[in-house]
């Protein structure tokens, strides 16, 4: 996946979690749980929708590095299995 990929894939998906708002205009260094307000339980469901649908294992420890969408992007980007990283 590119980089503009994983970033429509995490829109996407915090779409899904917090339908009244538009995570496409946050920007990316905001953190995602206050500028969408959503609580823990939401941000958790958003990260198992985000490992799921990426198809890779999150593991608890870097949950702190997904809590902006530049930082979700990153990640993702740096932990894609090999045969499936584009630029």
């Amino acid at each position: 996946m590119t980089e503009a990929e994983i970033r429509q894939l995490t829109c996407e998906i915090l779409s899904d979690i917090a339908p009244d708002t538009d995570p496409a205009m946050l920007p990316g260094g905001k953190d995602i749980r206050e500028g969408l307000d959503i609580d823990s339980m939401d941000f958790l469901n958003f990260i198992i929708a985000l490992s799921k649908r990426a198809g890779v294992a999150i593991p608890e420890e870097d949950y702190p590095k997904l809590f902006t969408i530049d930082g979700a992007v990153a990640y993702l980007s740096s932990v894609q299995p090999e045969g499936t990283r584009s630029s």
